[in-house]
């Protein structure tokens, strides 16, 4: 599913008007029926992590800490049972597992007088069973399984997806009969940063050749791009000559413009790969 520059923008327009809510979502996919639900999903979380990322340190202030605690616990003393911290971070436009971890931190410094370590806070948000107060671990659960975009459960959910996709992409390989060295192999081999898969014989796709591919289960939009090209595809391309891309839910089409230099985007296995065996038998 590729989208030019003013699709997406159109669409990243359409969320900025809206809370990340799941009911946010159904509007999103009546307001653009022709896209895939997965591909507005992707870009539906990218859009709020970069509003987050811009907001991030107002709420990190020590007063907004303090009010927001302050307010946590008036909430709970006038009804436990309501979803106090829920309803807080929708108010102030804050993704609920992070206002559950600030809220989850303050609470164990009061405890323990001292900074809870950052394993410990992860511990506890993925299980707040292990939280020591009954009604802060009922609270914290409500954020994080009301959430779609942040907490333990979305990363859990993007991992598994990633997975998925990678053993996907190792299935075509496989059923192409093109001979690779996997991510694990090549980690055993002591390369630190690797493609998902490198092609030990290389192909031919739309007249590029490929040495390696890379698995995306996520829409490519300009952000996220730029800084995989940065923090990976560039470093693959001068280890192992130029790769492909494949951003499973889709791209904005003008971010392929790196062909000639050796990076090829795609939203989906390419169905016409040549390979130097198929070439050589025909000569």
């Amino acid at each position: 599913m590729k989208l030019s520059k003013a699709q997406y923008d159109e669409i990243a327009q359409f969320l900025g008007h809206v809370q990340p809510t799941r009911q946010s979502l159904r509007k999103l996919k009546e307001r653009f029926p022709s896209q895939s639900q997965s591909t507005l999903l992707s870009i539906f979380s990218q859009e709020y992590q970069k509003q987050i990322k811009r907001t991030h340190a107002k709420h990190h202030t020590a007063e907004a800490i303090e009010t927001y605690y302050q307010r946590y616990l008036n909430g709970v003393m006038k009804n436990a049972g309501a979803p106090v911290l829920l309803e807080l971070a929708n108010e102030v436009d804050f993704a609920p597992s992070l206002m559950a971890r600030i809220v989850l931190e303050r609470f164990l410094q009061e405890q323990e007088g001292t900074i809870s370590s950052k394993t410990l806070i992860n511990s506890m948000l993925r299980d707040p069973s292990q939280i020591p107060d009954g009604v802060l671990a009922n609270q914290v659960y409500q954020c994080t399984v009301n959430d779609c975009c942040y907490g333990p459960l979305v990363d859990c959910i993007k991992h598994a997806i990633g997975h998925e996709h990678e053993v996907l992409l190792r299935e075509m390989l496989l059923e192409k009969n093109l001979s690779f060295l996997a991510e694990e192999q090549l980690r055993a081999k002591g390369y630190d940063k690797t493609p998902d898969f490198i092609l030990e014989v290389p192909v031919a796709v739309e007249g590029h050749i490929i040495h390696w591919i890379e698995s995306k289960a996520s829409f490519g939009d300009e952000c996220s791009h730029q800084a995989y090209l940065h923090d990976q595809f560039w470093s693959y391309w001068n280890r192992f000559g130029p790769g492909l891309v494949i951003y499973w839910y889709g791209f904005i089409e003008e971010l392929d413009c790196h062909r000639e230099r050796g990076i090829l985007l795609k939203d989906c296995f390419p169905t016409d790969i040549v390979t130097l065996r198929h070439s050589m038998a025909q000569h």
